[in-house]
């Protein structure tokens, strides 16, 4: 008896593959974390920035020594400070040394930030040390510049060569250029940081290719580090200005506002702290928070920081 075999034949016509899912996994069942995990950053930030900025916009209009209750007052306090040579004088000081920072520190940062980010001999050793301006305070790091810099019993008393009569606090040229020096000390270092971090994620194939074309360490920082440092850039830039206009600790302990170096929010600090017009303050402080605001806007806006879509460094 001989038996046959035979092999289904599929049918005619066209072919449907059954595809199965795969069994749904922990991280997709999961997805975005919910609105909740938001609530406890998002009733702090009301509660310590909404409120008191709410709080500081509607004193602006009142007049209030701090012990009387407050008197409405309409925008008096705003008419006295347009009005006001030393605020017209405070704004173009605290625009001084704004763009001062931006200008020394940017390319310091720069330049720190893509040495740090490569592998040579003793740099983690190196970068550690140089980041220790970092960890200090503004308060603390005003305090000890200003025992250095002490015309009696300071650096400036041993290199009378150097610095004169000793007294860089006693005209506004270097009392101004102290003030640009320390901040650029302290947060130069901050900076580089947001600039090692980027330099680390360009890719290494464009500098690979680089090399094959021919080019050399210069061309490879001008034309590939620098492009890919743009984001960054524009982080790092905004930073400044908000970090530069809201410079309060630096004058205080350095120079009290004197000679000629009494930017906005010191200036503020001597209006409502010293001078008990806690209406003007506010205004002041409004004015400064506004003015950050509107030029970080234009920031973002020039750059282009706000079409840039991709993930990647310096490609939009």
């Amino acid at each position: 008896m001989t038996t046959h075999l035979t092999s289904a034949r599929p049918a005619a016509g066209p072919r449907k593959e059954s595809r199965r899912r795969p069994p749904a996994s922990s991280a997709t069942t999961v997805g975005r974390p919910g609105f909740g995990w938001a609530v406890p950053a998002a009733v702090f930030f009301f509660l310590f920035a909404i409120v008191p900025l709410i709080m500081v916009a509607v004193l602006s209009f009142m007049s209030w020594d701090g012990i009387s209750p407050p008197e409405f007052v309409g925008t008096d306090n705003w008419s006295r400070l347009i009005d006001d040579p030393v605020m017209l004088k405070s704004i173009w000081l605290t625009l001084l040394l704004t763009a001062l920072g931006v200008v020394l520190q940017t390319p310091l940062s720069i330049l720190l930030g893509v040495w740090a980010a490569g592998h040579q001999r003793n740099r983690a050793v190196l970068s550690v040390i140089y980041f220790i301006p970092l960890l200090l305070s503004a308060t603390a790091v005003s305090v000890l510049w200003r025992a250095l810099l002490d015309p009696n019993f300071g650096i400036p008393a041993e290199a009378t060569w150097l610095f004169g009569d000793g007294n860089l606090f006693g005209e506004q040229t270097t009392a101004i250029g102290v003030l640009a020096f320390v901040s650029t000390w302290q947060f130069t270092p901050f900076h580089t940081l947001i600039y090692q971090g980027a330099a680390r994620a360009v890719p290494p194939v464009l500098y690979q290719a680089a090399e094959i074309d021919g080019a050399g360490r210069y061309r490879q920082f001008f034309h590939i580090t620098l492009p890919q440092l743009r984001t960054s850039m524009i982080t790092s830039m905004i930073l400044m200005i908000v970090g530069g206009l809201t410079t309060f600790e630096t004058v205080l302990i350095l120079t009290q506002g004197g000679p000629g170096t009494t930017i906005s929010a010191y200036y503020m600090y001597d209006k409502a702290f010293k001078s008990f017009d806690y209406g003007t303050g506010s205004a002041i402080a409004l004015a400064l928070v506004v003015a950050a605001t509107i030029i970080s806007l234009i920031v973002v806006r020039v750059s282009g920081y706000d079409k840039m879509r991709s993930s990647m460094e310096g490609v939009s």
